[in-house]
């Protein structure tokens, strides 16, 4: 069963409910009495809630986070279920940081609706408004996206399917460099997320000799900032021979539109995953051709990105969609073999069932289902290219994809980097 307990939710995705039937039985009529002799309580059903964005300045990734998680569910509940039960999904809006109420009563809904498992949220911003709620409640909370480099390791209850921005900021700067740039500049908004991503682009360009033109702490835009013309001229005064944009889709197209107003190159620019989108027509043909981004994750493969779509075809973009896909059925495989589908279970068994303590690999969730009947250890392999969790609850390691954007404003895949998360 699939719910929504807020009116934003796409109705392309009302087809999943099809496929996501609700649970039928949650007990196991096989299952042995206990050692006293009273009958075994029944399994409940596994529970899944998202904390994902439906509104606000993230919106643009709440689809593929969403399609993700349907889609995983979809395929437990085809596969059995788990312990003879369809997972259920409830679906909530994180909106944002400016938003913080939304998040906040989201939590408090999937609280009451017996949630053993929240995906979510995606800004690492709103995370820190709710992860005591959650995890707190004995609640995992397994986020598909937050980078933010203080979330290791924040509680056993947290984990996530990205990796910190020590990877990303890393590749990202590692680029930045490659493309020959000694003296970039960043324009970044002052949050959590975009501090901590220019925090290690910058570590990584002055420990290579090179130089931040721009951008260091107190340099910082404010995220409700709408007029960027003396903020562009500020940094474009350094002369940087690269910009890195660190922002989310809300201030992007206004500062992309200063940059080019003020004639900057813009094949010099650089986005992030807050920001990286399908422009197209929203700047004049040929504005951002050459720029290029970075997101973190495998590039999803063809038969992939069609089950996706299967699941909702409106998708302009995947990102986040295999983490998302990923958190969702390590929970359930981590439900199965800890035998039960609370929080406490879920939490004890998840780095196992990610193949942290070794074991057979399987890509699937019948597969690894097939597996863990049979006694066996599993490591899945997950979709968005992630290594087992680590002791911080962290990916050990992930991919980093770079984007090229095109003569009509849209990107495209360019290739992968890999890193180790330290």
């Amino acid at each position: 069963m699939i719910r929504s307990t807020h009116a934003f939710r796409a109705a392309a995705l009302a087809g999943v409910a099809a496929l996501a039937l609700a649970a039928c039985s949650s007990g196991d009529p096989e299952a042995e009495p206990s050692d006293d002799g009273s009958a075994p309580a029944e399994s409940s059903p596994l529970i899944v809630g998202t904390l994902l964005p439906q509104t606000g300045s993230l919106a643009q990734l709440g689809p593929p986070e969403i399609a993700g998680v349907d889609l995983a569910a979809a395929e437990i509940n085809e596969a059995g279920g788990v312990l003879g039960a369809d997972v259920e999904v409830v679906h909530t809006d994180s909106s944002d940081a400016e938003h913080a109420e939304v998040a906040t009563q989201s939590v408090q809904d999937l609280i009451s609706q017996d949630a053993a498992v929240i995906i979510g949220a995606a800004s690492s911003s709103v995370t820190r408004n709710v992860i005591d709620d959650i995890t707190g409640a004995e609640i995992v909370q397994i986020s598909p996206a937050n980078t933010a480099t203080d979330l290791s390791g924040y509680s056993d209850f947290y984990f996530r399917t990205a990796p910190p921005d020590t990877v990303q900021g890393s590749a990202l700067a590692n680029l930045i460099l490659g493309d020959g740039a000694v003296n970039p500049g960043v324009l970044v908004f002052n949050d959590d997320y975009g501090t901590s991503l220019r925090d290690v682009v910058q570590g990584v360009v002055e420990e290579s000799g090179a130089t931040l033109a721009y951008g260091a702490a107190g340099t910082e835009f404010d995220p409700n900032e709408t007029n960027f013309n003396t903020i562009v001229g500020d940094a474009l005064s350094t002369d940087p021979d690269a910009i890195a944009i660190i922002a989310f889709t809300t201030q992007t197209p206004l500062i992309v539109a200063e940059l080019a107003g003020q004639g900057y190159d813009m094949s010099k620019v650089y986005f992030v995953d807050g920001n990286l989108t399908q422009f197209g027509e929203e700047f004049d043909a040929g504005v951002l051709e050459g720029a290029q981004g970075t997101l973190p994750g495998a590039f999803p493969s063809d038969e992939f990105q069609a089950r996706l779509l299967e699941v909702n075809d409106s998708l302009k973009d995947f990102s986040y969609a295999a983490e998302s896909y990923d958190a969702t059925i390590l929970a359930a495989l981590a439900a199965v073999k800890g035998g039960a589908t609370d929080g406490p279970t879920i939490q004890a068994n998840l780095a196992a069932v990610s193949g942290a303590d070794g074991g057979e690999a399987c890509a699937t969730f019948a597969d690894c289902l097939a597996l863990l009947e049979d006694g066996s250890d599993i490591d899945y392999e997950a979709q968005s290219g992630i290594g087992p969790f680590n002791a911080d609850n962290d990916p050990s390691s992930a991919y980093i994809g770079v984007y090229v954007f095109g003569a009509d404003n849209m990107y495209t895949f360019a290739k992968s980097e890999f890193g180790e998360v330290g």
